[in-house]
């Protein structure tokens, strides 16, 4: 049996969790900020129809491109932005370094991808705009937030076990 020789970055680095985290301390009310623009996010979702469940079925069997423009768009601007940081090595506001590390494939990610989208599928909600989803009046959606909860509380379980 071959033991796992992996350091703690390595490890880290493969998890969705941030490897570029500040040692800044803030006070609680820093935080309002992030509120604020949580809050109009969640807006110009609802707004876009980026929550509906409508559109995430249409989404799903091919009968709009609506929700493909919209993740498409993103995907643009994220490749933008990260050539920008990169090539002008654009600071934090607080004038920390930004750093991308290198992610190798590896089988996992192709079973993490299927279950999303399987549960996207079915639920008719990805786990970004659940609290939107529920801010708009669908409350169901609760079961899904839980649903999600329980499914990342299970994962944080076998995460030692899984394909990573």
């Amino acid at each position: 049996m071959q033991q796992n020789t992996n350091t703690d970055f390595e490890v880290r680095s493969l998890d969705a969790m941030c490897v570029n985290e500040s040692h800044l301390n803030h006070r609680w009310y820093h935080n309002i900020k992030y509120l604020i623009v949580g809050v109009l996010f969640g807006i110009v979702f609802v707004k876009s129809e980026v929550v509906s469940w409508f559109r995430i079925q249409e989404m799903f069997r091919l009968q709009s491109f609506h929700m493909y423009g919209i993740i498409g768009s993103a995907v643009v601007v994220g490749v933008i932005s990260v050539w920008l940081i990169k090539k002008f090595n654009i600071k934090t506001i607080y004038g920390e370094t930004i750093e991308f590390h290198s992610k190798t494939f590896n089988k996992g990610q192709i079973y993490g991808g299927l279950l999303f989208g399987l549960g996207w599928a079915i639920t008719g909600a990805c786990p970004g705009p659940l609290f939107a989803q529920i801010g708009t009046g669908a409350t169901v959606i609760l079961v899904t937030l839980l649903s999600a909860i329980a499914g990342t509380w299970t994962y944080g379980l076998l995460r030692d076990k899984l394909p990573h």
